[in-house]
């Protein structure tokens, strides 16, 4: 085997291969669109309808093929969302959309010294 031939990761199987487009997608969800990045996002979504899908039903998942269709409907509202210019809030965790929806305020609880099981926050 020659060098090139380590480049590319190879999957094992659809779940592997769910996990790697999933990495990549909240790697560039909030990137400036770009042609480039549109090619890319959809040859991966393409992907996943094809052959990712394919192997998932030769695996004799009925879970997993339900996943690559969640999973393509968040892509395809992705594109919509960024070539309309609004921001995409959220990231895939899971297969699945999660969105943020405020900020996160931090804040450490402390135990009061009381028989109760009350916690107090020091703002």
């Amino acid at each position: 085997m020659s060098t090139d031939d380590h480049r590319y990761v190879q999957p094992h199987n659809a779940q592997e291969a769910m996990e790697l487009i999933q990495r990549l997608f909240n790697k560039y969800r909030s990137a400036p669109l770009t042609n480039e990045l549109l090619a890319y996002h959809n040859n991966l979504i393409y992907r996943l309808q094809s052959d990712i899908k394919d192997a998932a039903k030769k695996e004799g998942s009925p879970k997993r093929v339900k996943e690559i269709d969640q999973m393509t409907n968040i892509m395809r509202s992705w594109t919509n969302l960024r070539l309309t210019g609004h921001p995409f809030h959220g990231k895939m965790h899971h297969f699945r959309l999660v969105t943020t929806d405020g900020p996160k305020f931090k804040r450490q609880a402390h135990k009061i010294h009381q028989g109760n099981n009350h916690r107090a926050s020091r703002h």
